[in-house]
This record gives C-alpha cells, structure tokens and sequence, in this order.
C-alpha cells in the first residue's frame, strides 16, 4: 500500500475548493476594486457596482453631491432662476445683465469640471482638446445669438477678448499659481509651437482684411471685405482640420504627457498621489454637460438682450464690456482646469486648454462665425480694428517668446497677467464708433 508522500507545499484537494469557494464569496466591491485599480474607468463602474441594491441611489447622491455642493461658486447658481425672472418680469436691462453674468459664472465652472470628469476616460490630448472645446461653449452660443440680432461688433470683441483672456490671463494665472507650488515647470514645446503656428496664421487671416479696407485698395468697395473674410474663413476652418489631424493621428506623441516635471527642491511626491477618482462617470458627464449648456443658451440670450443698455446704465464703454467683461466669466472653465492642471504639475494638460482654446477661437470659432452669418444673411466679417488687431498680434509674439525655451515660472505668470491688466486698461478708454451705433450694420447681403 502506497503512502502519500508528505510534502510541505502539498494541499488536500478539498482544501483548495474550501478556498475557492471562500474567494468566491468575497466582497464584490472589494473585489473589484482591487481587478481594475489604476483605470479611472474601472474605478467608476466598480463604485456603482459595489452595492447592486442602492448602486443608482448612491451614484446619484454622490454625484448630486459633486456637482452642487464642491464649491462655494454654485451659490450664485440661484441667480440662474433670478435672471430669468428679471428677463420675463422686466425689471431692467441692468439687474437682467449683472444676474445673467454672475449667473454665467458658475455654469461655466461646472462645464469645467464636467469636460474635466468626461476626460478622465481619454488620455491628456484628447483631455485638453475636450477642456478647450466645452470651455468655449459659453462663447460660440453668445456669438450666435449676437449675429442674430445683427450686432457684428458685440461678436467680433467678444471672441477677440476671449483669445486674449485665454493666452494672458488665462496661462498666466496657471504658470503663476504653478510656479508658486512648482519653482520651474516643463512641458513639450514642440506641441506649444505648433498651437501658436495656428495662432500666427489666425493673426495673419484677421489682419488681411484689415489691410484691405485700411488701405483702400478694394476692387469693388467693401464687398471685397467681406468675400476675403469668408474665403479665409474657410482656409482656416481647412487649416484647423489638419491641425486635429496632426493633434490626434500622425503627431500625437507630440502633445502627450511625457518626462515633463517639475524642478521642486521641496516636494518630491509624485503627481501620481493627486490623481482623481471620477465621480460623474462617463454618461453622468454627458448629461450634465448638455444640462448646463441649455442654461448656457437661456443665460446668454439675456445677455445680449440686455449688454447694450446695462453698459449705459454702468456708464461704461461697450468695447470693455464685450472684450473683457464676457469672456472673464465665458472663460471660467479654462480658468479653473487650466490653474488646477498647473498646481498638480500637469502643465502639458494646462496648456493645451489656455493656447488649445486661444487657437480653437481662432482658427474654428470665428471662421464658424463668418460662415454662418453668410448663411443667415449677416455680413459677418474679419475686418477687425486696426487697435485690436494690433492687440491681437503683440500679445501672440509675448505668448510664444514665452513658450519658446519650454519652461515656465511664476514670474512669467505675473507679466502675462499684468499684459492682461494693461490691455483691459486700453480698452476701457477705447472708443468704437461703430460699435456706438448700436444694433444694426451693413445690411444683409
């Protein structure tokens, strides 16, 4: 009779089904949490998983929770409902202007952090693509409602003061909050050249225009103005397509995440312990993005029902109005990813959605504007003044001399944002006959 022989790491068979079913009736949630730690994806579908029983309940309250209760901005949410009773009750353009503005406000901070948990679920490309793209919502749906109501300038202003809000303020709140916590930050600069590449040939596709008419050299009058203004447009619009495929296809390596990091003598924690875990998940991001951009929509309406007169009631010019008032509060979502990317040394992510959003105004926002007035009949053009052309084009050249060794600190922060500050300060004492006007222009052609 044969004996089993002893041996130390041998295991009685019923001792490994014991085990098995022990592992089987493990926690779920545990369980899943430790099979797909590391994916951000994952992560959510194991915490709406953890508990089949109240999995919707628990999603929705801590969701619920993410979006309204995160920040002290969303008090202002309650001037969402204010201004629209203001607009329907008629209580004036002033107090239907300030409450859709603060109201803009958070709204726009939300879409922010929606884009921010949507991009989760993509690489930091795509991530800053998306930050630029939904950032710029608050913009495109002013701009629309501008050209329906004819009021060329208001659109023009608004989306030039957008760019510039973008390049100075923008990058220089995040390189100087960042360069606070980070005392030299790095980032690809092949990929920052060639957004500021796009931002030059925006330059180049807003002064021509200028040019022609400043100089009087059109063949037919002003018609040739605006034909030249939309025959750019459509380059640009060309341009900014090959650009998305140099971005996303055969360049990528160029715009991802890679070796850039912080020079910091005092904090050597990787950025690895600042990830977040998403809240929202993928859909719950859709939905409450489509859910704030209808506000968008309801809130921008009001303000350009109502700029003109709440600009005479303040006693301030127009111009300063659209060009920095607007795209301040149209641009707290780049605002607050942009700085928030910087502070956990992701300044590829930071920079994507400051020069990514600079760049998207002008090379798909603007020319989408010009197209669209020409099929509604509004003679939208690129025709911008000579003041803000000239702003324009010596804010890019300080943006790229910046940008051009590939590092960045605080003190190159401040002087963007003091830029910023001085530019502000011209247009406040800039007068704009053309705007002075009111609605109305040229007529449709």
């Amino acid at each position: 009779m044969c004996e089993r022989p002893h041996r130390k790491d041998f295991i009685p068979l019923d001792v490994e089904v014991r085990n098995e079913s022990t592992e089987l009736l493990e926690d779920e949630g545990t369980k899943a949490t430790r099979q797909t730690k590391g994916s951000p994806a994952c992560l959510a579908r194991a915490k709406i998983n953890s508990s089949p029983h109240s999995s919707w309940q628990k999603y929705f309250r801590e969701s619920s929770e993410a979006i309204f209760l995160s920040t002290k901005l969303n008090l202002l949410l309650l001037c969402i409902p204010l201004a629209i009773m203001s607009s329907i009750s008629e209580w004036g353009d002033t107090w239907t202007f300030t409450l859709a503005l603060l109201g803009l406000c958070p709204l726009a901070e939300r879409l922010g952090y929606c884009t921010e948990q949507l991009a989760m679920y993509t690489n930091a490309t795509i991530g800053g693509l998306l930050n630029a793209t939904f950032g710029n919502v608050t913009e495109m749906i002013v701009a629309v409602y501008a050209l329906r109501q004819n009021m060329l300038r208001v659109v023009q202003l608004s989306l030039l003061g957008s760019i510039l809000s973008n390049m100075l303020l923008v990058l220089g709140c995040a390189f100087f909050f960042g360069g606070l916590r980070h005392k030299c930050q790095k980032f690809h600069k092949e990929g920052v050249f060639a957004s500021c590449s796009l931002l030059l040939l925006g330059v180049l596709g807003l002064t021509l225009p200028n040019m022609l008419h400043a100089t009087h050299t059109e063949l037919h009058g002003s018609m040739d103005t605006i034909r030249l203004s939309r025959y750019i447009s459509c380059l640009l619009l060309l341009m900014y397509g090959a650009y998305l495929l140099f971005q996303l296809h055969t360049h990528k390596f160029l715009f991802e995440e890679g070796e850039a990091h912080a020079k910091d003598d005092g904090d050597k924690e990787s950025d690895s312990d600042d990830e977040e875990e998403p809240v929202l998940g993928y859909w719950g991001s859709i939905f409450w993005l489509a859910v704030f951009t209808v506000f968008v929509s309801i809130l921008s309406d009001n303000i350009v029902d109502t700029i003109e007169g709440a600009a005479k009631s303040w006693n301030v010019p127009l111009p300063f109005v659209s060009t920095i008032l607007l795209p301040i509060v149209g641009n707290a979502a780049e605002h607050a990813a942009a700085v928030m990317f910087a502070l956990k040394n992701k300044t590829n992510i930071s920079l994507g959605v400051a020069i990514g959003s600079s760049a998207q105004i002008t090379m798909l926002v603007i020319p989408f504007c010009v197209i669209l007035g020409w099929a509604m009949g509004v003679p939208m053009h690129l025709n911008m003044h000579e003041f803000e052309t000239g702003a324009l084009f010596v804010s890019v050249v300080i943006v790229a001399i910046f940008l051009q060794d590939g590092s960045s600190n605080w003190l190159k922060g401040l002087t963007l944002v003091l830029s910023y500050l001085a530019l502000g300060g011209a247009f406040y004492f800039h007068s704009d006959a053309e705007l002075a006007k009111g609605r109305g222009g040229p007529k449709s052609l």
